[in-house]
């Protein structure tokens, strides 16, 4: 029995031995294994750190940007971009927090003023994608993208800015600029209509088929006596007379009231008249809104006096329609891209033609006469009765014919 005993214990000793052998075995291999793991997750990510992230991209010239265009002069800048390299330093800095882009592990993005002069591009151009896809070395969709982006940031942070309706004050000074270069009284600004071609929208396209035969979108606009927006009405198809576009835009029922226009008023030949737009004939006569006799051929010779104020003083719309289709070509030709954006590349392009004209950047004039003869003829909107406004027309009337005498 006692043998037993003793074999049991020395069983129970080489036991334990073997293991505390296996134990402290398995502690150096684990030690072992977590050291190499170690090892190579420093090995990884020493390589990681020494190779930059790559991304295969289409290989694209940067030249003309990164060499050609930091070497414009003043004069070339403006000639390819319409804007002076203030005005498109102020541009790129109002619209930096809408359209900057960050660089991502996959993508290096275009930088902020290359986005802008691409969008500048395609406005001033009215090239294809593809051409300026070619010149700024990006891709295709990168050039739909930054227009879009552009137009969108410019209606959002800069149209409030610089189109809107003035207060008494900037009406006092817009009746000063026209007395002054037209004498003509108590005028603050002249509207007109402008047709924007555009390609046969899908929905409805026989309605934006204008009197001239071609497709358009209708902007009205009112400007000051320096040739300077500061109300516009863009969308309305190209069919739409251009008094039923004044009658349905906000300018109508903001005007209608009297408040706006109707402070101020002047004496003039016994009658108190309040500020007015000058329109052509196919407006409708308003207290507000003064246009010229059509011209039947009984006239009299203070009508054609007055004829002829009006239209001297109606010609600063005419000019500036001719500088903003010569600054931005894409509203001269037919536009290839949709409805909205076509909307919004016109909003766009009233907004980069009052900053240019505040910068005062020189417009290089480019045979720009032929803009207006492409536009429909203007369908008269004869007056029935004694109108709203005769009494102002008369006194006016009567104020110029005394200043010829």
């Amino acid at each position: 029995m006692e043998d037993f005993r003793n074999v049991s214990t020395v069983l129970l000793l080489i036991l334990q031995t073997f293991l505390s052998i296996q134990r402290r075995r398995y502690t150096v291999l684990h030690h072992g294994h977590r050291q190499r793991l170690c090892f190579r997750r420093k090995v990884v990510l020493w390589l990681k750190a020494r190779r930059s992230h790559t991304v295969w991209a289409y290989p694209r010239s940067q030249n003309w940007w990164d060499t050609i265009v930091p070497d414009f002069t003043e004069t070339q800048f403006i000639q390819n971009f319409r804007v002076s390299r203030e005005a498109f330093d102020y541009i790129s800095n109002e619209v930096k927090g809408v359209m900057v882009k960050i660089n991502t592990n996959y993508q290096v993005s275009v930088p902020l003023k290359k986005r802008v002069a691409t969008a500048l591009w395609k406005l001033a151009t009215g090239c294809e994608y593809r051409t300026i896809s070619h010149l700024f070395g990006v891709g295709l969709s990168t050039v739909f993208n930054c227009v879009q982006d552009f137009c969108n940031a410019v209606i959002s942070v800069l149209l409030q800015k610089h189109i809107a309706i003035p207060d008494s004050t900037k009406l006092k000074d817009m009746a000063t600029y026209f007395l002054k270069c037209w004498r003509v009284p108590q005028c603050v600004g002249a509207i007109d209509g402008s047709h924007i071609p555009i390609i046969a929208p899908e929905e409805y396209p026989r309605d934006f088929f204008n009197r001239k035969g071609w497709h358009s979108i209708v902007l009205q606009a009112v400007v000051d006596g320096k040739g300077m927006f500061w109300d516009i009405c863009v969308g309305y198809a190209g069919s739409v007379h251009d008094a039923r576009v004044l009658r349905q835009s906000y300018l109508w029922e903001l005007l209608s009231d009297g408040e706006l226009l109707g402070q101020n008023k002047m004496n003039i030949s016994g009658v108190n008249v309040g500020y007015y737009l000058i329109g052509d004939p196919a407006y409708p006569i308003q207290s507000w809104l003064m246009k010229p006799f059509s011209d039947t051929g009984r006239l009299t010779p203070v009508q054609h006096t007055y004829n002829y104020r009006l239209s001297s003083a109606r010609s600063v719309v005419e000019t500036a329609f001719g500088r903003l289709k010569g600054r931005w070509r894409c509203l001269l030709k037919r536009n290839d891209c949709k409805l909205e954006l076509c909307k919004k590349m016109t909003v766009t392009c009233c907004v980069l033609h009052n900053i240019c004209e505040e910068y005062g950047d020189h417009f290089i004039e480019e045979n720009i006469n032929r803009l207006i003869h492409i536009q429909p003829p203007v369908q008269a909107l004869p007056d029935h009765g004694e109108p709203e406004g005769a009494d102002i027309r008369t006194a006016l009337m009567n104020y110029f014919s005394e200043r010829e005498e």
